[in-house]
């Protein structure tokens, strides 16, 4: 994964994922399906993506019993989508099934979908993890458990905060992937996101790759911010 910018398709349908991408045109984009968009369209919104040529973050964090973790990823792995995901508090033996199940659904001679966990989501503060969740840890011991976790059962990487990045990268190693949502330029609004950081902030963390929602999907212009992303995230379109 070389350091992308993951664009997230948080619409209803694919009637308006087609409109968004219609000034896209030429141009293989990195972009994220999660729940609502899948829910409502299916596998059939996956393969249109990768017959555009586009690579896919599947984003559905799976957290279930090992079993049915286990099949949903075997059939999730006929897809062929880059990258999918798990919640980490799950658990290691859930996880390795995921793992196993990626394995057993893809084809031979084909790629395994990379595999990330969820270590806390953006949108929790330490004061709600202690309240609500009752782990009495720092969030930073907290994630930096689950990503270790992670690590043991065979993962790729996690899905953190940048803030957590740079110590997750010194615990585990340059190769263990953070991918971050919550990043926001100063002119956007933080929204429902509580752990937020800048691009900027997110490069030098070593930061593997960064997930932009609204700040591209809902603007005037949504290529010309795009653009506006990758030269401050120090990317380049194809």
């Amino acid at each position: 994964m070389n350091h992308p910018l993951i664009i997230a398709l948080d619409f209803s349908n694919g009637v308006e994922v087609e409109k968004f991408l219609r000034p896209f045109q030429g141009i293989s984009l990195f972009v994220k399906v999660g729940m609502e968009l899948y829910y409502q369209e299916g596998p059939s919104i996956i393969n249109l993506l990768k017959e555009q040529g586009h690579q896919v973050f599947l984003d559905l964090k799976l957290h279930d019993i090992p079993n049915t973790v286990y099949r949903a990823m075997k059939g999730l792995a006929r897809l062929n989508c880059d990258l999918v995901n798990v919640h980490a508090a799950g658990g290691w033996e859930m996880m390795e099934s995921a793992m196993e199940g990626l394995e057993a659904g893809t084809s031979a001679g084909g790629k395994r979908p990379s595999c990330i966990a969820v270590t806390q989501l953006t949108s929790t503060s330490e004061v709600q993890m202690q309240k609500e969740q009752l782990i009495q840890a720092t969030l930073m011991e907290s994630v930096l458990h689950y990503a270790s976790l992670t690590k043991t059962a065979g993962l790729d990487g996690v899905v953190c905060s940048a803030q957590e990045a740079a110590a997750i990268r010194q615990q585990i190693g340059p190769d263990f992937l953070t991918v971050c949502p919550g990043i926001r330029l100063k002119s956007d609004q933080t929204g429902d996101q509580k752990r937020v950081s800048s691009p900027e902030f997110a490069k030098e963390a070593g930061v593997s790759a960064i997930v932009v929602g609204r700040s591209i999907t809902k603007a005037v212009d949504p290529l010309e911010n795009y653009h506006q992303w990758i030269q401050v995230w120090g990317g380049a379109a194809k």
